[in-house]
Formats: structure tokens, C-alpha cells, sequence
């Protein structure tokens, strides 16, 4: 017996370039419950939906929701073996709600062989499907797939943004979108200084402060396609694809208090920005994520995009890695008898309808 134990991140980019827009123009609204792995891995109902809304600390009361519009997906895992596995540990990202976007669970085809499974949210901004098999037999097939509709909306931009503020003192939760990440190497002495070089420029409100970042990116990195490189890289060459613009300016912001982080659509990647409103009549602040296209059509505080949101955030952390994650990869971990590799295959599919 030997363990069969994978990351399935060797090519990330081919997984993000999976789909196409398809849209569709009715909102759904009905939700599905899950199950939960029990104590001893036997699967048991639970009131928690894959839809389950994340808390994203803004009320973005500023920011206005747009034309949704609906992509269905087919989200899962098939598993193919000429091997008998044990132990099955396998873990896969799903969509999950955002203001901008809602996840409603379809329809699930769970096979019997999965003895337990239950979602998993992960600080930052991600949601896995956590599951267990406890014995596959060699020459079996095993499914577990949900079908998801995901509505997405346009992103508007605000029309007041003179008050807006960089937070004098982000909160916890802010903590995950400052400092370092991985290929998002703010402590660069070059990111650094081009930093302190633009926090030199006079500018009328810290909105515009977050603009001239956005500005320099924009105008010092050409878009070129390539592999995965640090932030300061793009920085240093001058030229970079949507991943490494996205990276400078999240590096960029954060270097001047700005808290930024990644989004990450279907073939694309963005970053947001986050500000305040100021206090008023006895009212806290209340913070708000800003969007903004790095690479591409110029678009501030507004985002004309329905594919749907996958993750936000760059720095994960999971149990099955010791290191940190900028992206969420599906997983798989089995105890295998034979010479045989069991055949994972992870589905993201865009369904037509």
C-alpha cells in the first residue's frame, strides 16, 4: 500500500481559461442543502448550502449591481481507477456569493462511494467541497458533481468617491490583503520605491491617490503574455500579462495602506481596492471593495464582467499544503494497492441550457 498524494496546479492557467461567456437572463433563487462529514465520515444532512453567502465586511451601499445575468456550471470530480484506493481525500473550489454575484445549487450527483463531504470556506475569500471515500474498488468509476447557476452582475461606478478614504487602521480581516504574498512581493525595493515616488504627486483625494497607482501600472507594464512571475518583475521588464499587472498594482496599493487583493474569473484575473466612507451623524465608516481592470479596456471603480467570480484573494492557506496558496487548486490523496494511478479528473464545465 502506497499513497498517491497531488496538488493539481502544474498548469493553473489552463484550469482559469476552461470557459466562455454564456449568459442568460433570469435570476434563480432557490437554494439546495448540502451534507457534512459526521465525526466518524458518514455523510449526514446539514441545513448549509454550497450558496451559502460569505460576509464581505462592506455593505458597498455605493456601488450599483447591474443587468445580472446567469451562467450554469457543472463543478466536481470523476474518478477513474485501475487501482484499488482507500483513505480518499479530495478537495475542489466552487463559486460562492459575493454582492456582485449568487450561487444557487441545481442538482448534485453524489455516487455512494462518497462517505462523507461537506464545504469548507477559507479565510480571504474561497469555498472548497471537502469529501472522503473510504474504500474504491480497482476498475470502478465515481462521480460527485453539482450544477450550479451563477449570477453575475455588471459593477457601477460610484458618483461620489471625493470623500472616500484609505483606512488609517485596517482591521483584522483587512490583514490577508497587505503585505506579501506569493509572486506579490511588496517588500521589493524597487515596488517600494516606485511607491514612495507616486506618494510624492499631488492629488485632490485619496481616491485619485489610488488612480495613480492604477495610472503607472498601466502606463509602465506592457501586456505580454508569459508564465508566473513576481510583481517586481513586470515591474522591472516592463511588461507582464493580466496576472502580473494585477499582482504590481495589488503590491503597489498595499505599499501605500491601501488594502488590494485578486479576483479571479475564467480566463482573467483583476484586482479591487478597498476604502471607507468617512464617519457621520454618531455612523462608523463603512468599507467598501472597489474593482478595477488592470490589463485590458480601461475600467476604475467598475467592472463590465460576467464571467463569474471564482476566488478572491491571493495568500490561502489549506491543511493539505504547509506553504501559502495564491490560488486554490483541486487536491487528491489516496492510499492505493497496485501499480496503478487512479485518474482524478476535476470538471468545470459550462452547461448549456
Amino acid at each position: 500500500m502506497n499513497t498517491f498524494n497531488r496538488f493539481f496546479d502544474s498548469d493553473r492557467r489552463a484550469w482559469i481559461r476552461q470557459a466562455t461567456a454564456l449568459t442568460f437572463g433570469s435570476v434563480l433563487v432557490a437554494r439546495a442543502s448540502g451534507q457534512d462529514i459526521g465525526e466518524e465520515g458518514v455523510a449526514t444532512a446539514a441545513s448549509e448550502s454550497l450558496a451559502e453567502t460569505l460576509s464581505d465586511a462592506a455593505s458597498d451601499t455605493r456601488l450599483v449591481y447591474d443587468a445580472p445575468q446567469i451562467q450554469n456550471w457543472k463543478i466536481g470530480l470523476v474518478l477513474e481507477t485501475p487501482v484499488t484506493c482507500s483513505n480518499v481525500l479530495a478537495t475542489f473550489v466552487v463559486p460562492m456569493d459575493w454582492p456582485e454575484q449568487t450561487v444557487t445549487l441545481l442538482n448534485q450527483n453524489i455516487d455512494r462511494n462518497v462517505t462523507g463531504w461537506k464545504t469548507r470556506d477559507l479565510p480571504g475569500g474561497a469555498r472548497q467541497v471537502v469529501l472522503q471515500m473510504a474504500r474504491v474498488t480497482a476498475g470502478s468509476t465515481v462521480e460527485i458533481t453539482f450544477e450550479l447557476a451563477v449570477s453575475r452582475s455588471r459593477i457601477l461606478p460610484p458618483d461620489k468617491t471625493d470623500d472616500l478614504l484609505i483606512p488609517s487602521r485596517p482591521s483584522r480581516e483587512l490583514r490577508n490583503s497587505m503585505g506579501n504574498s506569493p509572486n506579490i512581493d511588496t517588500s521589493n525595493a524597487r515596488i517600494k520605491m516606485a511607491a514612495r515616488d507616486l506618494e510624492k504627486v499631488e492629488v485632490e483625494n485619496d481616491w485619485e491617490r489610488v488612480e495613480k497607482i492604477y495610472d503607472f501600472v498601466r502606463e509602465n507594464v506592457e501586456y505580454v503574455e508569459g508564465p508566473i512571475r513576481n510583481a517586481s518583475d513586470a515591474l522591472k521588464d516592463g511588461k507582464g500579462d493580466c496576472e502580473d499587472m494585477t499582482s504590481l498594482f495589488v503590491a503597489m496599493c498595499r505599499n501605500s495602506g491601501i488594502p488590494a487583493r485578486m479576483v479571479w474569473i475564467p480566463d482573467h484575473c483583476y484586482p479591487e481596492f478597498y476604502l471607507e466612507t468617512p464617519p457621520s451623524d454618531g455612523q462608523p465608516s463603512t468599507g467598501i471593495w472597489f474593482p478595477c481592470q488592470a490589463a485590458g479596456t480601461r475600467q476604475f471603480g467598475r467592472m463590465d464582467e460576467y464571467r463569474p467570480v471564482l476566488q478572491k484573494g491571493d495568500r490561502f492557506k489549506v491543511p493539505e499544503s504547509s506553504t501559502q496558496l495564491r490560488y486554490v487548486s483541486e487536491y487528491f490523496k489516496c492510499d492505493r494497492k497496485g501499480k496503478g494511478n487512479p485518474r482524478p479528473k476535476f470538471i468545470r464545465e459550462l452547461i448549456d441550457v
